[in-house]
C-alpha cells in the first residue's frame, strides 16, 4: 500500500510507484494553482481576512517545499533518459520542459513577496496589474508543460526503464522527502 499524500481523497499513491506519483503532484499543482487564482481574485475584491492568509501560507508551502522536488525528481530520473536517446523530437520537449522550470522558478521568485505579505496578519491593500500579470504568467505556464509531461514525456519515460530502475528512482524520491 503506497504511503498517503495529504489533501488527496483517492487511494494512496506510493513512491513505489514513481510515474503515479508524479502524476499525483501535478494534481496537487493545479488545485494549489486554482486555489492562487481564486485567492488573488479574492483579494482583487474583497481585500485581506484570515481565509486569504491561510490560502496564501498554503500556496507558498506547495510551492516553496513540494514544487522544487518534483522539478528535482524529473530533472534528475525522467529527463535524462529521454535527452540521452536520438528522438530529436522528444529530446527538443525536454529541453522545453527544463527552460519552463527555471520560467515557473524565475516567476515564482516575483510571485512569493507578495504571498508572503498576505499570509501576515495586517496584510492590507490589493492586487496591482504587474502582480496580476506574473501571476498569471506563472499559472499560465503550467498548463502546456504539465500536458506535455503527462502525454507525451512520462509515457515515453517509463519505457526506459525496467521495474529495479523504477523502484530505485522512487526511493530515491521518498529519500529526498525524508532529508
Amino acid at each position: 500500500m503506497g504511503q498517503a499524500l495529504p489533501g488527496f481523497d483517492a487511494p494512496a499513491v506510493g513512491f513505489e510507484q514513481p510515474y503515479d506519483m508524479l502524476e499525483a503532484c501535478h494534481e496537487r499543482v493545479q488545485r494549489s494553482l486554482d486555489l492562487l487564482q481564486r485567492l488573488t481574485d479574492y483579494v482583487a475584491k474583497n481585500g485581506h481576512d484570515a481565509q486569504t492568509r491561510s490560502a496564501a501560507a498554503d500556496v507558498l508551502r506547495y510551492f516553496d517545499l513540494a514544487a522544487p522536488l518534483h522539478h528535482q525528481d524529473e530533472e534528475l530520473h525522467v529527463f535524462p533518459p529521454l535527452l540521452a536517446q536520438g528522438d530529436a523530437a522528444l529530446r527538443a520537449a525536454v529541453l522545453q520542459l527544463q527552460a519552463e522550470h527555471r520560467q515557473m522558478e524565475t516567476l515564482w521568485a516575483a510571485v512569493r513577496p507578495t504571498l508572503l505579505r498576505w499570509r501576515e496578519a495586517g496584510a492590507s491593500g490589493g492586487v496591482d496589474a504587474a502582480t496580476r500579470d506574473t501571476i498569471a504568467r506563472f499559472i499560465a505556464i503550467y498548463a502546456g508543460h504539465i500536458d506535455t509531461e503527462e502525454g507525451r514525456v512520462y509515457p515515453a519515460a517509463r519505457t526506459t526503464m525496467d521495474a529495479a530502475t523504477q523502484a530505485a528512482m522512487g526511493a530515491e524520491m521518498q529519500a529526498r522527502r525524508r532529508g
